[in-house]
């Protein structure tokens, strides 16, 4: 299982991370309970694609880790949190800082410990737009986080 972290170190670390470094991405909170995160991404040179734009791939790869964390940090250390799946549909062209929240409710955790009390693998899926600096959506993503419990061993 993944070490968990206070929610000030893992801020500190991601943002340390070589590929958020290199794209500009920065986490700018991470609330004390791993429910609410908040990321921001600048427009660069080294991020721009070819149409002058923020490039797909950063786009995605700033929402890409994040609700699996805050699923892991929210459920005891008996299971087991893993992407599953991703899709992400580009709405407009970025051109400013971009920002995207993560919002991890009460009723999704209640949801994903009921559907794995059992043992059974559940595949929930979250939902989170990338906005810039006026709010417009730029992009859709969705993420699909497999939760289940640690099988017991005998």
């Amino acid at each position: 299982m993944a070490r968990k972290y206070p929610s000030w170190l893992l801020r500190l670390r991601i943002n340390l991370w070589p590929p958020f470094m290199g794209s500009g991405i920065r986490v700018r909170r991470i609330a004390a309970d791993f429910r609410e995160i908040v990321v921001e991404m600048p427009l660069r040179p080294y991020n721009k694609g070819y149409f002058g734009t923020h490039f797909g791939g950063s786009l995605y790869a700033m929402t890409d880790p994040f609700f699996a964390l805050m699923v892991l940090h929210n459920l005891p250390d008996d299971y087991v949190v893993w992407d599953k799946g991703a899709s992400i549909e580009f709405i407009a062209a970025g051109r400013s800082r971009m920002r995207a929240t993560f919002v991890l409710t009460q009723d999704d955790l209640d949801r994903i410990v009921s559907m794995t009390d059992g043992g059974d693998k559940h595949l929930h899926l979250f939902n989170v737009d990338v906005v810039d600096r006026e709010g417009l959506t730029v992009a859709k993503v969705e993420k699909l986080v497999y939760v289940r419990r640690k099988r017991r061993k005998a």
